[in-house]
């Protein structure tokens, strides 16, 4: 759900955009007499109604998609401070809750002006950097150590999400027009809110309904890497200096600028390179996701076994995940560049490329909760910070690459950046990373030690 609010755009602007023909003064490319899912109606099926369609060009098109991100990172390091004194239940819902609100506006703001749009996408991105920080805030409370690789894998829902807004709102674009993708999603978005509210608890000690025994467990399990009554004082000495965090935040940046290049992106290129119709472009812009919980899930299991039988350190562990999420990923993003007009190579490695980021369930994104659980809120937040503010500039320069010229010669160079940036700062993760348990996550806590490797 969090992720179907803020991918949404992404395939809506497909059908909300009228389409710059080769006449309009554009390089474009359309392999029709190559394409497989050959349809010649592709120009003419971007809105029933073209009142409601407008002439943005690329660049304007990209401040579209990119202005959620602009001052995503402002909220990320309060989310997890308020998180630590509210609690993520308030925090994560509020947050996702009046994102979805403003979502349903979105149609409106649109047909009245284009910059009256880009100021509620930047203040729905601002809200939403309340939700991940609160996130990891409440995974340490809840998710014991040889457990978080599995649960992490929950939190790539948002391929869920990413899978279905695209497929789905592909019909619905083609049925009941763009705005019905936005009306959608914001009461999806609001329908969970209710349901968060009443479901959901920030501890297990707070839960009305847990038995003992689970209690007893999720405790035991934690042991004294969680207090209850975390000082007021952060070490933020010791937080901004740690090695291990700021690796752990250089993986993630390489990760997400690979992955959120290919999501945002995937359905222009389909659209107006490739030349797909719209329901096309929302199936093969989402069928990838589909696979990526699952693999994440499967990884996910196989890592939290490796490190319960101790056959490997949790180092050891989330730096094989990073080999598949930022290396094997970059090379599929790489070999995607190279596809061409082949739509079934372009098809397959993007699903590749989509897959195997499912790791970083298993990988930096759990390592952030290792390093010190009493502080993962504010961990995620100083990340999240740092990684939307590097990221928030990604659609800015695929739209000065492609700007009047969308062709497959100009949007390889966008990928084979992101092929690269993700690849070097997985190799950065695999030389310095670290998980152990840090010790200023609790200052009275000594010898605490991390399971030694085997291999």
């Amino acid at each position: 759900m969090n992720f179907m609010l803020r991918m949404n755009l992404n395939i809506a602007i497909v059908s909300m955009v009228r389409p710059i023909t080769v006449k309009d003064g554009l390089k474009s490319e359309y392999y029709g007499n190559h394409s497989l899912l050959h349809n010649t109606s592709y120009l003419n099926d971007t809105n029933k109604d073209n009142v409601n369609v407008f002439e943005w060009d690329e660049h304007q098109q990209n401040m579209a998609k990119g202005s959620f991100f602009w001052l995503h990172m402002v909220l990320q390091i309060p989310g997890g401070l308020l998180a630590q004194k509210f609690g993520a239940k308030t925090i994560f819902g509020f947050s996702n809750g009046l994102v979805s609100l403003l979502t349903c506006v979105i149609p409106l703001s649109a047909k009245f002006n284009f910059n009256v749009l880009i100021l509620i996408r930047v203040f729905q991105g601002l809200i939403a950097g309340l939700a991940w920080p609160s996130m990891q805030a409440m995974t340490g409370k809840w998710i014991p150590p040889h457990e978080r690789s599995r649960f992490v894998s929950a939190y790539l829902g948002t391929s869920v999400g990413t899978a279905v807004t695209y497929i789905v709102c592909g019909y619905l674009m083609d049925w009941l027009g763009w705005e019905s993708v936005f009306y959608t999603t914001g009461l999806i978005g609001l329908v969970w809110h209710l349901f968060w509210n009443y479901l959901v608890y920030d501890s297990p000690r707070t839960h009305p309904t847990i038995t003992e025994k689970e209690l007893k467990y999720i405790e035991n399990s934690l042991g004294n890497s969680i207090v209850k009554n975390v000082s007021s004082s952060t070490p933020w000495k010791s937080i901004l200096t740690s090695l291990p965090l700021i690796v752990n935040i250089i993986s993630q940046i390489g990760y997400n600028w690979g992955m959120y290049t290919i999501s945002l992106q995937a359905p222009t290129y389909f659209k107006f390179v490739l030349g797909f119709d719209l329901k096309q472009t929302g199936i093969w812009s989402g069928v990838p996701h589909l696979f990526l919980w699952p693999f994440a899930f499967s990884f996910g299991c196989l890592c939290d076994h490796l490190i319960q039988a101790k056959i490997m350190s949790i180092t050891n562990v989330r730096k094989v995940a990073c080999v598949f999420s930022n290396i094997v990923h970059g090379l599929f993003i790489l070999t995607f560049a190279y596809s061409g007009s082949n739509e079934v190579f372009v098809i397959f490695n993007l699903i590749c490329a989509v897959v195997v980021s499912g790791a970083i369930s298993s990988g930096a994104l759990p390592g952030i909760v290792d390093l010190a659980p009493n502080f993962a809120g504010v961990l995620q937040g100083i990340n999240g910070t740092i990684v939307i503010l590097c990221i928030s500039i990604s659609p800015y320069i695929v739209g000065l690459i492609t700007y009047q010229q969308q062709t497959i010669e100009q949007w390889k160079k966008v990928f084979i950046v992101s092929a690269a940036f993700c690849s070097l700062t997985g190799i950065a993760f695999l030389i310095f990373g670290s998980s152990k348990l840090q010790k200023w996550n609790n200052e009275e806590q000594k010898d605490v030690k991390e399971i030694q490797p085997i291999v």
